[in-house]
């Protein structure tokens, strides 16, 4: 397996020190193509003696579900209120909002503006807002104002022979 990515932190909290260390990994599946985020997580107090101590393998499409729950555990469980990192939000904030895209999400998106579907009927199926498809649109070369079209080539990406 290849590491392709890795993030590592320490805080203090009191006399203990945590460290969280994250590691982006490739490969190790038939294909070779899985892509794995190990997450470590340790703590030693003011004599060394470990206080925490853990690993979570975890596929990297699963990240960002698990990365909100688990933080929002915490919170609660912290006594930070709602469940939401003490943010406040509204019960009906769609199930994606704020979540990455991917090229398949992405191709998905190109395909129904281009058969007419609107930003609502998108919206809808993505769990997105309407105003975040409007946004991600153009992203995929698709016009956000005109229902179904492509966007127009910029005079500057033209070829010498469309100009005019």
């Amino acid at each position: 397996m290849t590491i392709v990515e890795e993030h590592r932190t320490e805080i203090r909290v009191q006399d203990t020190v945590y460290r969280i260390e994250v590691a982006a990994r490739e490969g190790g599946g038939a294909a070779g193509e899985d892509r794995w985020v190990t997450v470590m997580v340790g703590g030693a107090g003011p004599q060394e003696e470990p206080v925490a101590e853990g690993r979570l393998d975890i596929d990297a499409e699963a990240v960002p579900a698990l990365a909100t729950v688990l933080s929002d555990t915490l919170m609660a469980f912290a006594g930070r209120g709602n469940g939401r990192n003490g943010r406040r939000r509204s019960a009906d904030r769609p199930a994606h909002q704020g979540l990455p895209w991917s090229e398949e999400l992405d191709a998905e998106l190109e395909s129904r503006w281009l058969a007419g579907e609107s930003v609502e009927e998108i919206a809808r199926r993505f769990e997105r807002t309407p105003g975040g498809i409007r946004a991600r649109l153009p992203r995929v070369g698709c016009d956000p104002e005109r229902r179904g079209a492509y966007l127009p080539i910029p005079p500057s990406r033209r070829e010498v022979g469309e100009l005019g």
